[in-house]
C-alpha cells in the first residue's frame, strides 16, 4: 500500500461524491472539489470551488415562518474541460464505454491525476492523463493540464475549455427545496485568444470574484500546428473552443491556469483586474507545479506524523494531514477566517464554524502555534457582535453563536428539516452556550503552549473575561440549596434540548457546561497572574474589570451546581435520572442504523428529551478536555467529594447509552479509553480513521469532510497517545502507546524550537535542533530534565510506562 496516495481505481457513480469530496484540493484559502473536469452537476457529480470567507444569505418561507440561511457560496466552476472526437456527443463518464479509469491523490505533493482509456468511437481509442493543482504557495492560482493521445483512425479532437457561470448551492439533498442562486453575473469578457475573464458578485452580501482563465494547447513531440481558438457562449459556458486534427498516437497537451480574486484580498485595487493583471504574470503548469510542491515538502517537514509499521493507518492519518492543510494553513494566518467543521470540501453545515476547534486548534499549537493565533482572531473580531447578542437577550458579556459565518451573528437553522420524517422541526441548537466555552478553553491553550503573553493582553484575556461575564450573569443563586444555577442551555450532547414536561426549550445545570464555567474563571485568575503587575493593572481598567466582579466570579467557583446520580456519576443534567431507558436491541433490530437516534424518535412522533441517551460525548468531554488532577480540584472547590477513580464507572455509564451519530465520539471515546481499554480504544480509533474514507454515516463525507474528526485522530496520536501536555512552562509526556503500535515519530513546534520526538515500548526521546534559544524543560512521570539545543533527551520507559531521563549528548539534567 502507497502510504501517500489515495487511488480508486474504475468508475462507480455511487461513489463519485465521495470521491470528490476526497480528493478536493485546497490551500487553505481556496478549494476545489475533485470532479470530473467535463462534468456538470447532477445526480451524480458536483463540482465544486469555494473560498474561505466568502459567504452570502438568503432567504425563504418554511412553514410560514422567513428562514435566512448564509452560506459558503459555491462560485463558478473554472475546471470546466470538455472534448470530443470529429462530431461525436461531448464525452461523458456515463455514456461512454471507459476501458479503464484510475483517479490518484498525490497526498506528498499535492496533485490529483486522473488517467482514462475509452473508446470514443468505433475504432478509435483515446487516452487522457490530467493533472491538476490548487497552488499551495499563490493562493489564487489553481491549473489542469491534459494530454489527449488517441488511438487508431484519425480524427478531429475538440477541447472545450470553460468557466461554468450557472452554478448554484445544490451539493445538498435537504437543502434542495430552498434557494439556492447565490451570485449575480457582472460580465464575461474574452480578454484575448485564450484568456477569458468572469466576474460574479454574490446577491446579498455584494462581494466580488472575479476568476481569468487562460489556455494553452501545445502539441506532442512531433510538434506542428496549434489551432485558434474560438471564442463561445453556451447554457451559462463562456470559453474558447480548440480543435485539431489528430493522427493514430499524436499527442496534444492543453494547459488551464486559473487566478481567482475576490473582494477583501490582500493586496489588491479591484478583483477583475487584479486577476486579469495576475494571470499575466503567470507560469506554466510545470513552473507552478515545481513551487507548488516544494511548499508542500515545507509543511511536510512541519506537519508529517510516522506511525509505526501500520501503513493502512498511515495512509489515513497521512490524508488526514493534508486535508487538514487544505483547510487551515500558512495561507489562513491574517485572514478573517475560521475553521470550517466540513473543511472547504462541500457545502454540508452550510460552511460554517462551530465548536469543532476545540478538536483542532490544541493540535495545531505544537504545529503552527502563528496559525492558531489568527484562527483565534477569527473569534475577537466578532467580539462586538457576540456582545450585542447577550446584551439583546437580557445579559452581560458575549455570546457567541453555535454556528458562526461572515459577520458572527448566529447562523444556526430555526427550523431543521428531519430526512427520516421529511418534517420540518424547531431547532434550539443556537442553545449551546459551550461554544463559548471552547473558545476559552482554546485560548487558555494558546497561551500556555505559547507564552504569547502580547497576545492574551490584547485578545484573550478580552475574549475570556466577557465570556465569563455572560455565564455569570446567566447564573442564578438560588437560597434553599445555596447554588448558583445555569438554566436554558443545551450540552454537546445535541439531542437533548428541553424537558418532555416542559414547552420552553433548554435544559438545567448542563454539568459540562457548568465544570467549565468554573474551570474558565479559575483560569482567568491564573491568566492575570501571567501579566506583569503593570499590564495586568492597564488591562484590568480597559476592561472595567473591577474587584467586585471577581469577587462574584470566585464565588462561583465555590458555589455553581453539578448534578450527581448513583455512586458518584455526574448526570449530564438536571433532571437527567428520571428520565427511561431506551430498549436499544429493539431499536437496532428495526432500523439498524440508529446513529442519528433523534431524527428516528421525532419520525416516530417521540422525543429524546424522554430518554438517558445521547449523540455524542457530553459529560464525557470532561475527561476529555481536562485531566483528571484539574476536574478533582474543580470538583473539590465546589465542595463535591469526588473522586478519579469514578472515572471508568462513568465513561462505561455513558459509553452504553451513546448512539455515536457524530464522528467526533469515537475519537473522544478512544481517547478516554486509551490507558482503561486499550483494545476498545484501538478498535474506536481505527473506526475514527475511517469515518471519512469509509463514509460510516451513509453518505454525509459528500457532502464535505469532517473536519474535527480528521484533526481529532491526529491529535489523538499527538497528545493521547504520548501523554503529551504543556504544564507550567514545561512539556510533560506520560505514554499510552497502544500495542499495536511499534514507534511513533513527531515533529513539535514548542517555543521556537523545532522538536524531534521518538516513542517506542522501551524509550522516549526529544532532540532539539542547535539554535540560539533557551533550554526546554521536559518531564516524564515526575522526572524531568533541561533540552539544550543541539542536544537530546531520553526516557527509558519502565514496562512501557515510565522512566527518567537520561540525555545524549552527556549532559547531566539540572
Amino acid at each position: 500500500m502507497d502510504e501517500w496516495s489515495l487511488t480508486y481505481d474504475g468508475y462507480d457513480p455511487a461513489d463519485e461524491g465521495l470521491r470528490e469530496a476526497l480528493c478536493t484540493l485546497g490551500n487553505g484559502v481556496l478549494a476545489t472539489r475533485g470532479a470530473a473536469p467535463e462534468s456538470r452537476a447532477d445526480d451524480v457529480h458536483y463540482p465544486g470551488t469555494y473560498r474561505a470567507g466568502v459567504f452570502n444569505r438568503l432567504t425563504d418561507e418554511v412553514d410560514g415562518v422567513a428562514v435566512t440561511n448564509e452560506s459558503m457560496v459555491n462560485l463558478p466552476n473554472w475546471l470546466v474541460l470538455r472534448f470530443r472526437i470529429d462530431d461525436g456527443p461531448w464525452f461523458d463518464l456515463d455514456e461512454t464505454e471507459v476501458l479503464s479509469h484510475r483517479l490518484s491523490l498525490d497526498l506528498r505533493r499535492g496533485v490529483l491525476t486522473r488517467r482514462l482509456h475509452a473508446e470514443v468511437a468505433p475504432g478509435q481509442r483515446l487516452r487522457l492523463t490530467q493533472r491538476r493543482i490548487v497552488h499551495m504557495a499563490e493562493p489564487g492560482f489553481a491549473a489542469l493540464e491534459s494530454t489527449f493521445g488517441l488511438d487508431g483512425k484519425p480524427g478531429r479532437l475538440t477541447v472545450r475549455s470553460a468557466i461554468d457561470t450557472a452554478v448554484r448551492n445544490t451539493g445538498v439533498e435537504r437543502y434542495r427545496d430552498l434557494s439556492d442562486r447565490h451570485l449575480d453575473l457582472l460580465g464575461c469578457e474574452e480578454l484575448d485568444d485564450e484568456t477569458v475573464r468572469v466576474t460574479v458578485q454574490t446577491t446579498q452580501s455584494r462581494l466580488r470574484v472575479a476568476e481569468v482563465v487562460r489556455t494553452r494547447m501545445t502539441r506532442g513531440p512531433s510538434g506542428g500546428e496549434t489551432p485558434d481558438p474560438t471564442w463561445f457562449e453556451d447554457d451559462g459556458l463562456v470559453g474558447h473552443d480548440l480543435r485539431i486534427d489528430l493522427e493514430d498516437g499524436d499527442v496534444v497537451t492543453v494547459e488551464k491556469v486559473v487566478a481567482i480574486v475576490a473582494s477583501g484580498d490582500p493586496a489588491i485595487s479591484e478583483p477583475s483586474e487584479s486577476a486579469a493583471r495576475r494571470i499575466d504574470d503567470a507560469p506554466g503548469f510545470e513552473a507552478l507545479l515545481r513551487s507548488h510542491v516544494a511548499k508542500w515538502a515545507q509543511l511536510w517537514d512541519r506537519f508529517e506524523l510516522r506511525f509505526g509499521d501500520r501503513p493502512a493507518s498511515q495512509q489515513i492519518l497521512n490524508l488526514h494531514t493534508f486535508h487538514m492543510l487544505q483547510t487551515t494553513a500558512h495561507n489562513t494566518i491574517d485572514r478573517d477566517v475560521g475553521v470550517p467543521a466540513r473543511g472547504l470540501h462541500g457545502e454540508a453545515y452550510r460552511g460554517h464554524i462551530f465548536w469543532d476547534e476545540v478538536f483542532v486548534l490544541p493540535y495545531l499549537n505544537l504545529r503552527m502555534p502563528v496559525l492558531t493565533r489568527s484562527l483565534l482572531q477569527y473569534r475577537h473580531r466578532r467580539l462586538g457582535e457576540a456582545r450585542a447578542r447577550a446584551r439583546r437577550a437580557g445579559h452581560d458579556g458575549a455570546i457567541f453563536p453555535w454556528q458562526s459565518g461572515s459577520d458572527g451573528r448566529e447562523e444556526s437553522q430555526e427550523m431543521h428539516l428531519n430526512p427520516v420524517s421529511g418534517e420540518w422541526k424547531p431547532d434550539n441548537s443556537q442553545l449551546q452556550r459551550h461554544i463559548n466555552l471552547a473558545i476559552a478553553y482554546n485560548v487558555w491553550q494558546y497561551v500556555e503552549t505559547t507564552a504569547d503573553l502580547d497576545f492574551l493582553r490584547y485578545y484573550g484575556l478580552e475574549l475570556m473575561v466577557e465570556i465569563a461575564r455572560f455565564f455569570a450573569s446567566l447564573a442564578e443563586y438560588d437560597r434553599l440549596d445555596d447554588r448558583y444555577h445555569l438554566r436554558g442551555v443545551m450540552g454537546p450532547d445535541e439531542f437533548h434540548d428541553g424537558y418532555p414536561d416542559r414547552d420552553e426549550p433548554g435544559l438545567d445545570d448542563n454539568a459540562y457546561t457548568n465544570i467549565m464555567v468554573a474551570w474558565t474563571l479559575r483560569r482567568i485568575f491564573a491568566l492575570l497572574e501571567l501579566l506583569p503587575e503593570h499590564v495586568r493593572h492597564d488591562a484590568c481598567d480597559e476592561l472595567n474589570l473591577t474587584g467586585v466582579e471577581l469577587e462574584r466570579w470566585e464565588d462561583l467557583t465555590r458555589r455553581l451546581f453539578v448534578p450527581f446520580h448513583g455512586d458518584g456519576i455526574i448526570s449530564q443534567f438536571a433532571g437527567y435520572d428520571g428520565l427511561e431507558e431506551l430498549d436499544w436491541d429493539a431499536y437496532r433490530q428495526r432500523y439498524g442504523d440508529i446513529q442519528r437516534f433523534d431524527r428516528i424518535l421525532h419520525a416516530e412522533d417521540d422525543t429524546p428529551n424522554r430518554y438517558k441517551l445521547a449523540k455524542q460525548a457530553d459529560v464525557l468531554m470532561l475527561f476529555y478536555l481536562l485531566s483528571a488532577d484539574e476536574l478533582h480540584r474543580i470538583l473539590s472547590a465546589l465542595g463535591y467529594e469526588w473522586s478519579p477513580q469514578r472515572i471508568p464507572e462513568t465513561i462505561e455509564y455513558y459509553q452504553a447509552r451513546t448512539s455515536h451519530g457524530s464522528t467526533l465520539s469515537a475519537v473522544v471515546f478512544a481517547w478516554l479509553l486509551a490507558r482503561a481499554d486499550r483494545a476498545r480504544s484501538w478498535e474506536l480509533f481505527e473506526y475514527a480513521l475511517r469515518s471519512d474514507v469509509a463514509d460510516v454515516q451513509g453518505g454525509t463525507t459528500r457532502e464535505g469532510i469532517h473536519l474535527g474528526a480528521m484533526v481529532g485522530t491526529l491529535d489523538l496520536v499527538q497528545r493521547g497517545y504520548t501523554g503529551l501536555s504543556v504544564e507550567e512552562d514545561e512539556l510533560h509526556f506520560d505514554p499510552a502507546l497502544p500495542a499495536e503500535v511499534a514507534r511513533l515519530d513527531l515533529p513539535l513546534h514548542y517555543r521556537g524550537h523545532h522538536l524531534a520526538v521518538t516513542l517506542d515500548h522501551e524509550r522516549l526521546q526529544v532532540t532539539a535542533p542547535t539554535c540560539g534559544l533557551p533550554p526546554v524543560w521536559i518531564s516524564c512521570d515526575g522526572q524531568r530534565g533541561a533540552l539544550r539545543p543541539g542536544e537530546t533527551l531520553t526516557f527509558e520507559l519502565d514496562d512501557g510506562t515510565t522512566g527518567g531521563p537520561q540525555d545524549g549528548s552527556d549532559h547531566v539534567p539540572g
